[in-house]
């Protein structure tokens, strides 16, 4: 059964822009944060304390953090891959950090340069540090219904770095499709195997629409029973170390659908589809979102009729 309601976690400001060939000033992030909180996310995630030498549009998180005028009842998370990046996040007063790890041995060590259970070790007292300084932890998993170095992955390895996870104290897990080579059926195996470890209210998923099956593949996750939802607005970035990863499923898509289905996310279109238009105005792109464009098309046509 589709839940009734279901928490859309906002990643373009950090995941999008992160794969984003034109660098947007710290004023435009912060602007952009602010108008997805003002659309009524409740999870904006805003940057990352990661080396800039690797990922140098993120180079500016802790004006980012310093500047945004934080609206109660929303959570601002961080993406930390060490010890250093947390004082970072610490010093910039995130209330909410995120770990990653992934599913596919060649892709951690392409993307972190160790294994799988080395990253785990890594990311242990990292949470540990967090969790004491009231800072919540969300684990990432990433590559979990496919690797571009090994093809398919497992789903019962996808299962064991999830419960690592969930047992290191990250308080929900979240299961990327990195390079967007799932489909349903795939993707709901995924699940069972997953939640068969970790309790299902305690997944989300994040899909990547490069074969355009992103959004079936959430509405099959939906009928398993997950209710959290990951997504970018105007359809932003992708992954850096996967070739041939276009963009991260768009929010504006994703939102059009929940409505239909009248499941509750506390989301206006209108206000998210307005934040998808100013980031890409000062990207210098369209929107990627499907549902932004035909309501574009639409406001067009009532503005000539008027």
């Amino acid at each position: 059964m589709i839940p009734r309601e279901v928490k859309l976690v906002e990643v373009g400001p950090r995941d999008g822009l992160q794969n984003e060939p034109r660098p947007l000033d710290a004023a435009a992030k912060i602007a952009l944060i602010e108008r997805l909180a003002e659309s009524g996310l409740r999870v904006v995630e805003s940057g990352s304390f990661v080396s800039p030498k690797w990922v140098p549009q993120m180079a500016d998180t802790d004006k980012v953090m310093a500047g945004i005028r934080r609206k109660p009842g929303v959570s601002y998370p961080v993406l930390v891959p060490n010890m250093k990046g947390l004082d970072g996040a610490l010093a910039a007063k995130a209330d909410e950090i995120a770990v990653f790890g992934a599913a596919s041995e060649s892709f951690s060590r392409k993307n972190i340069n160790c294994s799988i259970a080395e990253s785990l070790e890594r990311f242990a007292p990292v949470v540990d540090r967090a969790r004491a300084a009231g800072v919540r932890v969300r684990g990432y998993v990433s590559c979990v219904l496919g690797c571009p170095y090994e093809g398919a992955v497992a789903p019962a390895a996808v299962a064991g770095v999830s419960a690592k996870l969930f047992a290191m104290g990250c308080y929900e897990v979240s299961l990327g499709d990195t390079i967007g080579v799932g489909t349903p059926g795939a993707a709901q195996a995924m699940v069972e195997a997953v939640a068969a470890a970790v309790p299902r209210e305690r997944l989300a998923v994040h899909f990547h629409d490069t074969w355009g099956q992103a959004l079936a593949n959430i509405l099959a996750c939906l009928e398993r029973g997950i209710a959290t939802v990951d997504s970018a607005v105007a359809g932003l970035g992708g992954c850096p170390y996967a070739n041939g990863a276009s963009g991260n499923v768009a929010t504006e898509d994703v939102l059009y659908m929940l409505d239909g289905l009248g499941v509750r996310t506390g989301v206006d279109f209108g206000q998210l589809a307005a934040a998808g238009r100013f980031v890409c105005e000062k990207l210098g792109r369209p929107p990627l979102a499907k549902a932004a464009q035909a309501q574009a098309a639409r406001l067009e046509k009532a503005g000539e009729r008027a």
